[in-house]
């Protein structure tokens, strides 16, 4: 696994939108104020010409154009010295489908910071380049007047400040976040409560759970889309790092629970599981959601549960801030006890 150097004191940072851009509010204003802050910390920022696009559909422009952006920047030693994503958005896949993998692979490895659709390339970059990649919050999260602690870490990594993350105190149901409020600071009204199992048996408060291998995961939405198509790799990525085995961080954002348990049972069956250690699952964005009996944890337990495997779930993960930063293809430890959850990643 290669690592991207750290983005050194008044480097550059590169902005690219292979998913939405920030054409609307509140993401332009968002992305404005995240703009001066990263210039009054002393970075030279260099945007990508989709940045404030919205022409394209469920991305900023077309795939072409897209794709060609993102190659530009990734590969470019003029074009940033670490990249962050502008947002998420719907079919950055087909702007995965259109890069040249192979030049990327060949070029500098540089951090590359997106989540959600950004799945599309995080998740490759690592399968398919041997590249690690932050799963990470957008630009325009870094607008935020006081930065949550969240973001402090996601940038830390970056500079190389980070390698350890672990939970926060409370999360947000409800955001504030509005074209007249761009950059609120996040509305956490709800506390922190992790639900742990091994296997399909929930285990208590006080037992204390501790598990390692490389870091592999996403958007659930997205892996499941890239499952089966010449962009999946993962097989190979497995094998060859089979012998530290794997935990899978899972989170969704659109799927309602018998999608989640849907995809869930796609991806065991395509044998991504099979040298797993644990799994870290995020809060769905349709939290607290029931239908037909199943629930958010069944969706999941039901499925992975006969691999009797740590299953930490409501993980500071995904849609519903604050999240942990996590560096895909990194070697993750994890201890965990009752609600407290610690993540430290080596670069090896």
């Amino acid at each position: 696994m290669r690592y991207p150097k750290s983005l050194k004191e008044n480097g550059k940072i590169g902005f690219v939108a292979p998913s939405f851009g920030c054409n609307t509010e509140p993401y332009k204003t968002g992305f404005d104020r995240a703009l001066d802050r990263f210039s009054a910390l002393g970075y030279e920022t260099v945007l990508g010409y989709n940045c404030y696009e919205g022409s394209g559909i469920g991305i900023s422009n077309t795939p072409e154009k897209c794709a060609q952006e993102l190659m530009e920047y990734y590969c470019g030693e003029d074009k940033g010295d670490a990249l962050i994503s502008c947002g998420g958005g719907e079919l950055m896949c087909e702007t995965a489908g259109l890069l040249d993998f192979d030049r990327i692979k060949a070029a500098n490895p540089k951090w590359y910071m997106g989540y959600s659709d950004n799945t599309n390339f995080t998740y490759l970059l690592a399968t398919i380049c041997d590249v690690a990649s932050v799963y990470g919050p957008c630009a325009g999260g870094f607008g935020m007047e006081e930065w949550h602690p969240a973001l402090k870490d996601a940038f830390g990594i970056i500079t190389g400040e980070t390698d350890t993350v672990c939970g926060y105190d409370g999360w947000e149901r409800e955001s504030l976040k509005s074209a007249e409020n761009p950059t609120p600071p996040y509305n956490i009204t709800e506390k922190r409560i992790l639900q742990s199992f091994v296997g399909n048996r929930r285990i208590n408060e006080e037992d204390k759970l501790d598990f390692g291998g490389r870091l592999i995961g996403g958007c659930t939405d997205c892996l499941v889309n890239l499952l089966g198509t010449r962009l999946d790799k993962t097989n190979d990525f497995l094998e060859k790092y089979k012998n530290n085995g794997f935990v899978w961080f899972l989170e969704s954002c659109d799927l309602n629970v018998f999608s989640i348990r849907r995809a869930m049972w796609q991806m065991r069956e395509a044998g991504w599981f099979r040298y797993a250690k644990g799994f870290l699952i995020g809060r769905p964005y349709h939290f607290g959601e029931d239908m037909m009996g199943l629930d958010q944890y069944d969706a999941v337990t039901g499925i992975l549960g006969n691999l009797n495997l740590p299953i930490i779930m409501d993980c500071d993960i995904g849609h519903l801030p604050p999240a942990m930063p996590l560096v895909t293809g990194s070697m993750a430890d994890v201890s965990v006890c009752g609600n407290d959850i610690r993540i430290g990643m080596r670069y090896v």
